[in-house]
């Protein structure tokens, strides 16, 4: 369904270099990032589990600090370098939120 990740297409750990990811080396001392265990938008945007979509999902990072849930957070991420880079390199093929949040909680549909 969706495209799988590519050699040039980082996902948001990979860019921020967080740490947070399996094997990542800031687990120990601040938990495995929700992004990179959230399976539900695997290969969204050529990302590895929620990689490209960190921003649809609660519980990430920014500036060293959790963040909420969607709708706390998504103005704030919307100004974020990451989120930035996805919407230039994706161009047309960008998946707008409202497209992606019924796939997280499906009562919204």
């Amino acid at each position: 369904m969706w495209k799988k990740v590519g050699a040039e297409k980082l996902n948001c750990w990979e860019m921020k270099k967080c740490g947070r990811e399996p094997g990542g080396d800031q687990v120990a001392v601040m938990g495995l990032c929700p992004a990179a265990l959230d399976k539900r938008l695997d290969g969204v945007h050529g990302g590895k589990n929620a990689g490209r979509t960190c921003w649809m999902i609660a519980g990430t990072f920014c500036q060293g600090r959790v963040q909420g849930v969607f709708a706390q957070k998504y103005r704030t991420c919307r100004e974020c370098d990451f989120y930035q880079r996805v919407r230039v390199k994706e161009g047309p093929d960008f998946i707008p939120s409202n497209v992606l949040l019924p796939k997280l909680d499906p009562v919204l549909l």
